[in-house]
């Protein structure tokens, strides 16, 4: 049980991170699913339908403090060494999470009066993987140097800090163009669990002082627990990969623990040019009450280390004996409790928002003058976002300049201010081939030149049929 118990932990600390900030994305109205981080605003398509599984793809990997480049660079600089500066050059408050979208079908429509469809319907189905786990610092320090010359320092076990899940999200909006100064909406969702492990309160400290009766007396205060929903299944004797294959499908659509949430956003246009919009994405929980393994250990644990007699020969035992009774007392000393105790876990809150200014209007060739009615050609603006996290927020600030070359053309470029990267670059591009719309971003393009340097790389594209109200 204690293997399994670090098995998972070990699982979901070797993660990289995925941010759930979509800079590129947020207010590129052109683009349906850009409705998602924003259900106030008006999406301009008479109606649309994205191709199942290809209408959006979304993966970011990023990572706070050292990067695989810094261990691993062949500079001549000794491993040993660059290992030591990485783990003293990180902090307990850096983190590694992931953030992955598969968008499986997704639609909207827009209704009202025959002259001006001021409202819009949006539904879908899509699945996302999500996991954060901050530096242990003090245990990446005891692992390094062991606890020889350590003694008397206190180690932090409350640093282990774990959270993953990967879910399924139903979801339908309505969007309200109330006027032509202010828009509105709101989307709700019912989430099913497929796994979901959650270690985030852990407490405790280790020490290592002179001994008595050994050399050295360790001792650990305690209070670690991981919960765990979806997993014990997966892993029972008899499993294999067609069984585990049947089981998470079940689980993709109300065959897991559920939950409900919502999100909510508008957009104020202050005047012809300038504009303010907010959203809050994922205010919700979920309830896990199906297939529960929680882990536990807990209390005031002395532990006078192995005897270094090795083994009492005189008395015929012989080593296996001797390890085996090693390992007997350690699972005596660290008792694990197994409990299947229901629990609720909470969705990371999302808050965008921006401040736009557009400019630029289109020439008629006809009469060599601006066009008075139609959109702008150009937009700049500034965008905030924040994300709640276990310890504490995440955020990041974007300054954008989107440009519509002509029809069935635009692109957005943003430069991103974030917990990565103080020069995050980003290029986005949406072109449409008749009905057909393809959509592809990415960001952070400085690192491009070294990968395993990088601190965060992002890419989205998809795959939709737009059906526009005018075509100018």
């Amino acid at each position: 049980m204690m293997r399994r118990f670090i098995f998972f932990l070990t699982l979901a600390s070797c993660c990289l991170s995925f941010s759930q900030n979509k800079q590129i994305l947020y207010g590129f109205s052109d683009i349906p699913q850009s409705t998602l981080l924003n259900p106030g605003k008006l999406i301009k398509n008479d109606w649309y339908f994205g191709i199942p599984l290809l209408s959006h793809i979304h993966a970011n990997v990023g990572i706070t403090g050292s990067t695989v480049y810094d261990i691993f660079a062949n500079d001549g600089i000794d491993f040993n060494a660059k290992l030591q500066n990485a783990v003293y050059g990180m902090e307990a408050n850096d983190f590694f999470s992931v953030n992955q979208q598969l968008e499986i079908f997704s639609g909207g429509f827009s209704f009202g009066s025959s002259y001006e469809k001021n409202e819009y319907i949006s539904f879908g189905l899509y699945q996302e993987l999500d996991v954060i786990a901050y530096f242990p610092k003090d245990l990446a320090i005891l692992a390094l140097e062991g606890n020889q010359n350590n003694i008397n320092r206190s180690f932090s076990t409350s640093q282990v800090s774990v959270a993953a899940e990967a879910i399924s999200v139903l979801h339908l909006g309505y969007t309200k163009k109330v006027n032509d100064h202010f828009t509105f909406g709101i989307r709700g969702k019912i989430y099913s669990s497929i796994a979901n492990i959650n270690a985030t309160k852990n407490k405790g400290r280790f020490i290592t002082v002179r001994g008595q009766n050994n050399f050295y007396d360790h001792i650990f205060n305690l209070d670690l627990e991981a919960r765990t929903s979806g997993i014990a299944s997966l892993s029972e004797d008899g499993s294999d990969s067609n069984s585990v294959a049947r089981d998470l499908k079940k689980r993709l659509l109300f065959g897991g623990n559920l939950g409900l949430g919502f999100d909510v956003g508008f957009t104020k246009q202050l005047n012809k040019q300038w504009s303010f919009d907010a959203s809050l994405l994922d205010v919700g929980f979920i309830r896990h009450t199906k297939d529960i393994e929680n882990y536990k250990i807990e209390g005031d644990i002395v532990f006078e280390g192995i005897n270094p007699i090795f083994p009492d020969i005189g008395n015929g035992q012989t080593a296996e004996d001797y390890w085996s009774e090693i390992e007997e007392d350690f699972e005596e000393i660290f008792e694990l409790d197994t409990t299947a105790t229901k629990y609720t876990t909470w969705r990371p809150i999302k808050l965008n928002t921006s401040l736009n200014y557009a400019f630029g209007k289109k020439k008629d060739k006809t009469c060599n003058c601006v066009k008075e009615e139609g959109d702008y050609l150009n937009a700049a603006g500034m965008q905030l976002f924040a994300m709640s996290r276990p310890k504490r927020p995440l955020l990041a600030l974007t300054a954008y300049y989107y440009r519509r070359l002509f029809n069935g053309l635009q692109i957005k470029t943003t430069y991103t201010i974030d917990s990565y990267s103080p020069y995050n670059i980003g290029l986005g591009m949406s072109a449409n081939l008749g009905k057909l719309n393809f959509y592809v971003m990415a960001d952070n393009f400085l690192e491009f030149k070294n990968i395993y340097n990088a601190q965060s790389v992002s890419l989205q594209l998809g795959f939709n049929y737009i059906f526009n109200k005018n075509e100018d």
